[in-house]
């Protein structure tokens, strides 16, 4: 029972660490455009990335696919970009829902491509039941990625009272772009 909270904790930790906030700043990129009123489906964008997160660790730690740090830690930052991009030109365009089934299979891509980042030190610390611990690491990560879900709602929520939920989105994504623009330069491979 022990290693359930010890793998729990790890994935929860693996979001909420302040040194490594890129898994953070995708999530708020994520959830920037959802409201209290579509909270099944920002559970579902955040499941998918979960999802996504999950397999790659997955096929990493039973080394059926290997992909090169660099490339990884390069795309992390691409990604989140993308994700605040998107949410700015669907704020610019009117277009607050980020409901197509395109942006859920893009989410599950991009959380394959953080679940890579992740593959070298999960295979470090595990030990025992790769399958098991995987799922409970999953777990973690999907709280706390719940977690900052609902801050970043409630959050737009109390601003929304005073601005309209499109400038919202749009600052809060423009920061997130503001904050990863230097973790893609320091991990520019070109």
């Amino acid at each position: 029972m022990s290693d359930f909270w010890l793998y729990i904790k790890l994935g929860l930790e693996h979001v909420l660490d302040w040194n490594a906030y890129d898994h953070t700043l995708f999530i708020i990129a994520l959830c920037a455009s959802h409201t209290f009123k579509t909270w099944r489906r920002m559970l579902l964008h955040v499941t998918f990335f979960t999802l996504g997160h999950s397999v790659s660790l997955a096929l990493a730690t039973y080394k059926v696919v290997s992909v090169p740090s660099e490339y990884i830690e390069f795309l992390i930052p691409v990604t989140i970009l993308a994700t605040a991009v998107l949410s700015i030109v669907n704020a610019l365009r009117g277009n607050l829902q980020n409901a197509s089934i395109y942006f859920s299979v893009l989410t599950f891509f991009f959380g394959i491509i953080h679940g890579f980042g992740f593959a070298g030190y999960f295979n470090m610390i595990n030990q025992g039941n790769v399958l098991v611990h995987l799922l409970e690491f999953a777990l973690g990560i999907e709280i706390a990625q719940v977690i900052i879900a609902l801050v970043v709602v409630l959050l737009g929520y109390i601003v929304q009272q005073f601005l309209k939920q499109r400038y919202w989105v749009m600052g809060i994504s423009g920061l997130v772009l503001i904050l990863a623009i230097p973790m893609l330069i320091e991990n520019w491979i070109f």
